[in-house]
């Protein structure tokens, strides 16, 4: 397995080996090995998995949670295929404000690990886009929070010529700035002591 910094301070790419045979082909998108080797720890423990299918064109977030208690992500894309992005959303980080992103498909297998407090959206660029995600905590709407995706000081590159479907949440969301001023983003501080332990420091 390929394993890769993205350049958002904690956040991983893993890209595992495809074996083909006259059967089709079989992958590992995580291996623990590999998870430790590039972090020095465990993955964290799974508190639960999710799957959303979008049609082409759906963009989900940018998402976090509210700290403390913000929640580690493991996203791959078990079918279509998507855009995905990280962004940075912690205040006092190193690589605070930046993005980078990844193109997703099953066929590559690649994984995306996102520590606590980094925001995580994706555009599905083909009809039903599964994606597949292993969260450190439980899923609460009432710790759910939102940056708008097309807000310029993110400066998004998403791909031209598609009309983009956002839910009224992320529509509604607020922007960096915005969100920033209204103390909704989590502190450095608090996400790098939940990332060392693997936890999601509730």
């Amino acid at each position: 397995m390929k394993v890769r910094e993205l350049g958002i301070d904690g956040a991983y790419a893993f890209e595992p080996e495809v074996f083909h045979d006259e059967r089709g082909s079989f992958r590992s998108p995580h291996q623990e090995a590999a998870f430790g080797e590039a972090l020095g720890r465990p993955l964290f423990p799974v508190a639960q998995v999710s799957t959303s299918v979008s049609r082409r064109g759906v963009v989900r977030g940018v998402h976090f949670t509210a700290a403390p208690g913000s929640m580690a992500k493991y996203v791959v894309c078990a079918g279509g295929r998507a855009l995905d992005v990280v962004v940075d959303l912690r205040i006092g980080s190193p690589t605070y404000g930046q993005s980078r992103q990844v193109e997703l498909d099953p066929e590559a297998g690649t994984a995306l690990y996102l520590p606590p407090g980094v925001g995580h959206l994706f555009a599905a660029l083909e009809d039903d886009t599964v994606m597949v995600y292993l969260l450190s905590a439980a899923y609460r709407a009432d710790r759910e929070r939102a940056v708008h995706p097309l807000d310029p000081e993110l400066g998004l590159d998403l791909p031209p010529g598609v009309e983009w479907v956002l839910s009224q949440r992320d529509r509604s969301a607020p922007s960096l700035a915005a969100a920033r001023v209204g103390g909704l983003l989590p502190q450095y501080a608090d996400c790098g002591a939940a990332g060392a332990t693997g936890v999601d420091g509730t």
